[in-house]
């Protein structure tokens, strides 16, 4: 017979207290323990290890030199961006989460991948956010109403794992998962503890019938996925799908992938026939760029939306500065798609080791196009943008910037330099500034200019004397 549990959980890090607590001991929160009643049955695993030993063929230990492992087999998608953020290609039976604000084209980018793939695969819809004739007027709208994918309003999980059990498709896209509902608990739609028990099922349903899941999710107000941090441990990828909503660009991004490179990028442009690729994304955010202004820098970047170092596509991107003299009491900064502690400490940087007088200017900083940018090889290059606008000099259209600044004004090396260097003779720049210990004979020979600096009254007296 079941028995009735309660506890409290708290919604921002997953913490279970049996009693309510007012600040989380653990994330330290404060009003975010909720109570959550379920029945407790004793489950039988039994039928479960059965089919997991079955797939595997192991149901004792095995030393890891005696396990034969198979090729990894990926199904390559029209997108070539998403596969460029998936690692080359769908995994089968994997476990995907796509995370975004309302309306950033979660549900358009799903509904566009997914009639692709149902012209060779059985694809198995549901939503449990919209009817099917919605769905049907956005397909049409988009150009896939006549695609074979399967619509399925339902968000009952029950009746969806009978759907899947019945179809037997190849992917699932479940939008979303704050929807969907575990009979089986007492508790609310889209609880914390709804969400880990649908997660749960869903991650057993694409291990044991290498069913590729989707999962789309709605984020919180600070930009996490909402519910528990379980659910994105859970998961074999963590997508992000981000942009600005006064621009028609969007990055998705991973920030995590059990099968590739995380922090990888790939962007898209929203048009009213839906997401259109974007091919190079460097030219996207040039080319509305002044050729003789002052207060324009151009940085190359392996970061955009918050993803750092470990994505592979170099990203060329404009830092723009206005420095003005102020009219009230103190200086005010501003920045947009900037770090502000960041921008700071390089305003500090300059003022200390490049004499530059700014503690009764106003400085502004913006990242254009909408990105965001936070990576430390930007420093160079929002220093540069400061100075010439401080100065009212020009810097020149075809010159470019990478390197972080420390604190005693030295530019230090970066990481992967070359492919830095090979997208700025790519998009057409003449010169490139880069820190002295990045340096080497190989990037005599690329098609530009390079320049080692080592400080910034260095880089200071190259760009402006």
């Amino acid at each position: 017979m079941a028995r009735v549990k309660t506890q409290y959980k708290c919604r921002s890090c997953g913490y279970i207290s049996a009693s309510y607590l007012g600040r989380c001991p653990n994330c330290g929160a404060w009003n975010q323990f909720e109570k959550e009643t379920e029945e407790v049955q004793k489950r039988s695993t039994k039928a479960t290890a059965s089919r997991l030993i079955k797939k595997t063929g192991i149901n004792e230990p095995v030393k890891l030199d005696k396990i034969k492992a198979e090729k990894e087999d990926r199904i390559p998608t029209k997108s070539e961006e998403l596969n460029r953020v998936l690692g080359g290609g769908i995994v089968p039976g994997s476990l995907v989460l796509i995370g975004g604000d309302p309306g950033i084209g979660k549900s358009t980018l799903m509904l566009q991948i997914m009639s692709d793939l149902s012209e060779k695969y059985k694809v198995l819809y549901v939503s449990g956010e919209e009817s099917a004739n919605q769905i049907k007027l956005r397909a049409d709208r988009l150009g896939v109403g006549q695609s074979n994918m399967l619509l399925y309003p339902e968000t009952d999980m029950h009746d969806i794992r009978e759907q899947i059990n019945d179809v037997k498709p190849d992917f699932v896209v479940i939008d979303s998962i704050q929807t969907m509902n575990e009979p089986s608990l007492d508790s609310m739609t889209g609880s914390a503890s709804q969400v880990r028990e649908v997660t749960s099922e869903l991650m057993k349903i694409a291990k044991m019938d290498a069913i590729t899941i989707f999962v789309i999710g709605h984020v919180t107000k600070e930009g996490a996925i909402a519910g528990p941090k379980i659910l994105e441990h859970m998961v074999d990828t963590v997508l992000y799908f981000e942009g600005d909503e006064h621009h028609s660009y969007r990055i998705l991004h991973s920030v995590k992938n059990r099968f590739g490179a995380a922090n990888e990028i790939g962007m898209f442009e929203m048009e009213n026939e839906g997401l259109k690729e974007v091919t190079n994304p460097s030219s996207i955010f040039l080319d509305q760029r002044l050729p003789n202004s002052t207060g324009s820098a151009v940085v190359v970047s392996f970061s955009a939306v918050v993803v750092s170092l470990e994505g592979t596509r170099p990203l060329l991107a404009e830092i723009q500065a206005l420095v003005t003299p102020t009219a009230f009491g103190y200086a005010k900064r501003t920045t947009s798609g900037i770090d502000y502690n960041r921008a700071a400490l390089l305003l500090a940087v300059l003022e200390k080791r490049g004499n530059l007088m700014l503690q009764n200017q106003d400085v502004y900083l913006t990242a254009t196009g909408g990105i965001k940018l936070n990576e430390p090889a930007i420093d160079l290059a929002i220093a540069m943008s400061v100075a010439s606008s401080y100065k009212d000099k020009e810097i020149s259209s075809t010159d470019c910037f990478v390197g972080e600044v420390g604190l005693t004004g030295e530019v230090r090396r970066v990481d992967k330099i070359d492919a830095r260097v090979k997208e700025a003779a790519k998009v057409g720049f003449k010169r490139i500034f880069i820190p002295r210990h990045n340096m080497r004979a190989a990037l005599k020979n690329v098609g530009i200019e390079v320049i080692p600096v080592s400080s910034i009254p260095q880089a200071l007296k190259l760009v402006f004397d």
